[in-house]
């Protein structure tokens, strides 16, 4: 059974390249738009991964992170932020809230199907 990873981005243009790479390598994605969306979604399903954005609307990625780590069902769950934040203050934020890593768009396909083989196998 292929692995699942769960894309949180308020762009559904970036969602689709980030799920289209995962899926062209053989794992299964969920996409949601924001993280009030994300959350609901992991109410229905388990994932093995996250890929969240940090900038979006209603609940951005940091807030969202936390509150994945709060859950005991997806507290162990990886967490990788990609975003356009290079500030060293956000990505400290986002390694202390339990951030696995920091990708910077724009990304290469190769560093996100690497960053996923890394946590996952």
């Amino acid at each position: 059974m292929s692995k699942t990873v769960l894309v949180v981005d308020d762009s559904a243009s970036m969602r689709q390249v980030v799920a289209g790479t995962l899926e062209s390598v053989g794992f299964g994605t969920l996409q949601a738009v924001d993280g009030v969306d994300a959350l609901t979604k992991l109410d229905q399903q388990r994932v093995n991964l996250i890929i969240s954005d940090v900038n979006m609307p209603n609940m951005d990625g940091l807030t969202f992170l936390k509150e994945v780590k709060k859950r005991p069902d997806t507290k162990f769950t990886p967490v990788i932020m990609l975003t356009t934040e290079t500030v060293a203050d956000k990505k400290e934020e986002g390694r202390q809230a339990g951030a696995k890593a920091w990708v910077v768009k724009p990304f290469q396909p190769d560093q996100i199907v690497a960053a996923v083989h890394k946590l996952l196998m």
